[in-house]
């Protein structure tokens, strides 16, 4: 039997974050001549969403979303395509390790184990929000991973 603890760390403040290689404030034109054409555009609520299908990151196929405000590159989103629940395990968890190498400890890590729950670990450092998610109870879901800048973590909370 695995028993897993929340570990409680404190992030690394220093750190800069980048969405897909992409630093906050870049604009949708040098974001989409590096990247090529989205698949589907859409605004809501002063934001342009650019969706993106068959990105590699993290050594996994995602279907991508990035959010641009008129200061430019604001956010992002990762939905990282697995089939099973061992390769969505193994995708969490290598993704995970990877982050944990670039951005340091984290308020939030659980170690993945066998048990059918959801996991998730966070960052929040001062250059932006860093959000991973898997649910092993519905493994046809997608591993998750969210970026944002702290300009758009403040108007999603509210601040």
């Amino acid at each position: 039997m695995t028993v897993i603890l929340p570990v409680a760390l404190f992030a690394q403040e220093d750190q800069v974050v980048l969405f897909h290689g992409f630093p906050w404030g870049t604009s949708v034109q040098d974001f989409t001549a590096a990247v090529g054409e989205p698949a589907h555009t859409e605004e809501f609520n002063g934001l342009q969403s650019l969706v993106f299908r068959n990105i590699r990151a993290f050594g996994y196929s995602a279907f991508m979303v990035a959010f641009f405000s008129d200061n430019g590159l604001e956010g992002g989103t990762f939905y990282f395509e697995t089939t099973g629940l061992e390769e969505l395990m193994r995708c969490y968890a290598d993704i995970q390790t990877a982050l944990i190498a670039l951005y340091g400890p984290t308020l939030l890590y659980e170690e993945l184990g066998r048990e059918m729950r959801i996991y998730e670990t966070s960052w929040n450092l001062s250059d932006g929000y860093i959000y991973l998610r898997v649910n092993t109870r519905w493994w046809d879901e997608p591993v998750t991973l969210w970026f944002s800048s702290p300009e758009l973590t403040r108007l999603l909370r509210g601040n």
